[in-house]
């Protein structure tokens, strides 16, 4: 058999799981539940491990994720074959082409594993054999994808309708067409049908044949991903394709650009306890219930309260006499919906973009290469933050133009740099750092830092930041 490669795709937004997942930290970074494991991301790259036999994965991030996705790569001590860094967003069939081609240069007749990092799969094993079964079915040279028996009239999904039954393939069908989201009546119809599968967005795909279906039906798809891993540089361990031919691509997804017109399309049933997670409703339905149907995390006392997805990261959530909501309390926004319309948060989250809200694109707590940032208060003048710095850790030389920092070790040993001098500074120690002072802060202990920052100036914003150096190499535009 040939060598399968997991392709992982990690760069959506999933907005429709605000507040808790917001631009800058998305779905499959994101611990629903203390009883969730581990994110959607890891547990996607241990699904289709290299100890199983298949080849080491690729990943296909966006530059603002690419220290998480190294991040959580690192926790479940998985090495990527590569992490791809898209330079800017253009759906799944560009993302999928560059992945391909990559594949093709180190392994001609290698076989894509194409999944989304924000499914979840109940039956690892299962999903294993159905993968190998696929693999089977793409080196014959078709375009293999997953098809989810529906067991209800959802409004959200894509629809793929069999057609006749692939020879020499066991339960296995040529596509015979796609729809789009229908509406419930629409949907409904097809549930009776039993010929219609829900689109998992899991693609089996030989890199060859995949490319020659691009290369017949969206050329131009193929020859922006061609000129950006042409260029394509090293930074870090990363593989970022070039911006420039990148951006000649089109937006547009795999679906539209090749599976929708080929005559290559083959659809294999699965049903090893998938859901997109798409929404709360379905995270409900995933999750751990009580007798009265609720799923709660946090802090939450309920009365009279009935199949409800609750969720509290602080603040005690009480609830009298309701049914079907969605409550979702961060420390800067609260979710209150109908459990049926939890597709439309995603309409919130728009409205937030286009009123220049921060709350659509990162939390209170602010993750970075080196570890994460907390604000704890904020007001005309001060800014109070915890910085929590994991061990290695070191943040940029940097300067501030408008404000003063004064900075309390509350956890560890910080190893601080001001102008020319260099000092450790131990608990309940502090230092204060002048504007305009170059000044960095590094954790070379083997316990993660953590510190209290203190801000006092006239500008707090993220952007007053100048650098000398950044051992993560990152841009003007990423702060601290």
């Amino acid at each position: 058999m040939p060598n399968i490669h997991p392709v992982i795709l990690s760069g959506g937004a999933g907005t429709r799981l605000w507040p808790l997942s917001r631009a800058l930290y998305p779905k499959q970074f994101v611990r629903f539940s203390k009883d969730q494991a581990s994110s959607f991301l890891a547990a996607t790259l241990r699904r289709l491990r290299h100890e199983q036999g298949f080849a080491l994965p690729i990943v296909v991030s966006n530059n603002d994720h690419r220290f998480l996705v190294r991040g959580e790569a690192e926790q479940v001590g998985i090495a990527p074959g590569a992490i791809l860094l898209e330079p800017m967003a253009r759906n799944t069939a560009p993302a999928i082409a560059a992945a391909a081609l990559l594949v093709e240069r180190i392994d001609p007749g290698g076989i894509l594993a194409v999944m989304p990092s924000d499914h979840a799969i109940t039956d690892e094993s299962g999903f294993i054999a159905a993968v190998r079964r696929a693999a089977d079915i793409a080196g014959a040279g078709k375009l293999v994808l997953f098809g989810i028996a529906p067991h209800s009239p959802h409004t959200g999904y894509g629809y793929i309708r069999r057609g006749a039954p692939l020879t020499g393939f066991d339960a296995a069908f040529a596509v015979s067409a796609f729809t789009e989201k229908p509406n419930r009546e629409t949907a409904q119809t097809y549930l009776a049908t039993g010929e219609y599968y829900w689109n998992s967005g899991i693609f089996v795909l030989g890199a060859r044949t995949f490319l020659g279906e691009l290369k017949r039906h969206a050329p131009s798809v193929l020859a922006a991903a061609e000129g950006a891993l042409a260029a394509a540089s090293e930074d870090l361990g990363f593989l970022r394709l070039d911006a420039t031919a990148f951006a000649q691509a089109p937006s547009i997804s795999i679906d539209y650009a090749v599976m929708e017109r080929t005559n290559l399309a083959a659809v294999l049933p699965l049903d090893v306890g998938w859901s997109d997670v798409g929404s709360w409703s379905s995270l409900w339905e995933l999750s751990g219930r009580d007798a009265q149907g609720n799923a709660v995390t946090g802090d939450a006392l309920l009365e009279a309260t009935q199949d409800c997805y609750i969720h509290s990261e602080r603040a005690l959530v009480t609830t009298i006499g309701i049914k079907d909501l969605v409550i979702v309390d961060t420390p800067d926004a609260l979710l209150v919906a109908d459990k049926a319309r939890a597709e439309d948060v995603s309409g919130i989250v728009g409205r937030l973009k286009a009123a220049k809200r921060k709350e659509h694109e990162s939390q209170i707590r602010s993750h970075r290469p080196w570890g994460f940032f907390e604000t704890l208060n904020l007001a005309p003048r001060f800014q109070v933050k915890l910085l929590h710095v994991k061990p290695g850790g070191k943040l940029s030389m940097q300067m501030h133009h408008h404000r003063s920092e004064h900075w309390v070790v509350v956890h560890g040993t910080a190893e601080v740099t001001i102008g020319s001098e260099q000092k450790l500074v131990h608990e309940n120690q502090s230092v204060y750092i002048v504007a305009g002072q170059w000044h960095r802060l590094h954790n070379p202990g083997r316990t993660p830092l953590e510190l209290i920052e203190v801000q006092l100036g006239s500008y707090l914003g993220e952007d007053d930041i100048v650098r000398a150096d950044d051992v993560y190499n990152r841009s003007g535009e990423e702060t601290k």
